[in-house]
């Protein structure tokens, strides 16, 4: 009689540190351009900062980045409450909660980018 053996937890793995390192490698690229545009500026005032994030190729950078942000966060949370949140409604309500707050905050930053 063979005995099956039950698998529990994420089952994501190799799929899941790979997006953690590519969403990471991106965010650390926008720093450094964001960094090298900063140091190539004069003083920063409000109208500094309008004037690097009107171009469109800035914009689109940045909502690069803010995907990239989303989807770190997202994994890393998601890995986290499936480790020590053992009840499953918690664990999936904060889940939702999650998402939710996470799609807001990429929503809410395209719309800073694109009100200008």
């Amino acid at each position: 009689m063979t005995t099956r053996r039950t698998v529990v937890g994420a089952h994501y793995g190799l799929k899941d540190w790979v997006a953690q390192r590519i969403s990471g490698v991106v965010l650390a690229v926008y720093a450094l351009i964001l960094f090298f545009v900063w140091a190539g500026s004069g003083p920063l005032d409000f109208y500094a900062w309008r004037e690097i994030f009107a171009g469109s190729w800035m914009k689109v950078l940045t909502l690069l980045a803010v995907v990239a942000l989303v989807w770190h966060a997202w994994v890393g949370l998601r890995d986290i409450y499936m480790d020590y949140i053992k009840p499953t409604a918690v664990r999936l309500g904060l889940q939702v909660i999650t998402v939710i707050v996470l799609l807001g905050y990429a929503v809410w930053a395209a719309t800073i980018l694109w009100r200008f």
